[in-house]
């Protein structure tokens, strides 16, 4: 690669390859929430916050997040529902789960595993585990997009040197 394109790149491992992401923090409880909003506004994301699982497949339609913190026992919907329904579906499949809970039971972690998250933390949540944690999910995200669109491209170029 030459220094000219490497300079118009964003480095996958510096902060500023996040500004175009959206991260919606999911729990019915506003402490929890305001924790998560204040361990994350270091970094150039956009918040987006829902109090349970109903609301937070609403906000998921609404701003398609590139990561969720979901917390696991909320009311109405359960984060391991909110999750296989994320999943399931070919529209939001590719959005990286972070299940943030208090539970740490085996089997706990085997449903969440199940449902499909992409990733768990405990509570009481540590600021720098957590920090470490989103980047890397939204790293993991971002690459999964440009891969994506390299691969649509080579298609393309496939397609059209068939056609010739």
């Amino acid at each position: 690669m030459t220094e000219a394109n490497s300079a118009s790149r964003p480095d996958p491992n510096s902060e500023t390859f996040l500004p175009q992401s959206t991260v919606l923090i999911v729990d019915d409880n506003a402490q929890n929430v305001e924790l998560l909003q204040a361990f994350l506004e270091s970094l150039p994301v956009k918040l987006v916050t829902a109090a349970d699982g109903v609301e937070a497949l609403a906000k998921v339609a609404e701003h398609n997040p590139d990561l969720i913190l979901l917390d696991i026992m909320m009311p109405r919907m359960s984060g391991f529902q909110v999750c296989k329904q994320i999943k399931a579906n070919p529209k939001t499949k590719d959005i990286q789960v972070l299940m943030v809970t208090a539970l740490n039971e085996l089997g706990d972690i085997e449903q969440a595993t199940e449902c499909g998250t992409d990733d768990f933390v405990s509570k009481p949540v540590n600021k720098f585990e957590l920090l470490t944690r989103v980047k890397s999910l939204l790293r993991v995200r971002h690459l999964k997009g440009e891969l994506e669109r390299a691969l649509t491209y080579l298609n393309e170029i496939e397609q059209d040197d068939e056609a010739r």
